[in-house]
């Protein structure tokens, strides 16, 4: 190989040593790769956070909802009749404001504990919840509980020859972003009250004083 080849392979090398280290120095574009691998995360947190923390709210809603749906029913006097349940949902049913109250549904039942400490239902009655006008309404439909139906009541709840009056609520929550959750999720909560003035709330009203607070056989 003759001199100049060698010089010349030697300055191609050396050209080519120069450009990695200048390749290895430059730091142009570091802080786009650096942005576009942390904004994904960033975005997960940020999201999840708004999300999750609608989600925790939500769920407080649904329990004071439970809780006002009970509360209510249990402080009648001795009976309540289709419209006054109709307020019970709706009144309970504000408690969700501002969230949508399109997928909120209730049902309130009332319980009665035998001698023997079986919880069976005495009457129930569900709804669905909505805003109608800028008002929540409750619109009422066919309960899954039917009289005389065996259920579980916490056992502290078990005293014999008692009524209770058993709330249960259901919300479907839609994400607000959709980033994080999905799809919707199902949130429940229920609630157990004592009726307030009297032994038992009749549902409907009895037609005779007679009939009030007879227990399902």
């Amino acid at each position: 190989m003759s001199k100049s080849m060698k010089m010349i392979s030697l300055s191609s090398m050396w050209h080519v040593r120069r450009q990695i280290g200048n390749l290895v120095r430059d730091c142009r574009g570091v802080a786009a790769i650096e942005f576009a691998l942390v904004v994904p995360i960033m975005l997960v947190l940020f999201f999840g956070t708004v999300e999750v923390g609608s989600l925790v709210a939500i769920q407080r809603k649904l329990a004071l909802v439970a809780r006002g749906a009970s509360d209510l029913t249990s402080q009648s006097l001795d009976s309540v009749n289709t419209a006054a349940m109709q307020n019970v949902f709706a009144a309970s049913g504000a408690i969700m404001l501002p969230y949508s109250l399109t997928p909120l549904t209730a049902t309130v039942s009332e319980v009665f504990i035998d001698k023997n400490g079986i919880a069976k239902i005495q009457w129930s009655q569900s709804a669905t919840v909505a805003l109608v006008g800028g008002f929540p309404e409750a619109a009422l439909k066919q309960s899954p509980r039917k009289p005389k139906d065996t259920v579980t009541v916490p056992g502290g709840l078990l005293i014999p020859n008692t009524w209770l009056i058993w709330s249960e609520v259901s919300y479907d929550y839609t994400p607000i972003v959709g980033y994080v959750l999905k799809t919707k999720v199902t949130r429940k909560d229920e609630s157990y009250t004592r009726p307030r003035q009297s032994l038992c709330v009749d549902y409907p009203p009895p037609t005779q004083l007679s009939n009030s607070c007879t227990p399902v056989s």
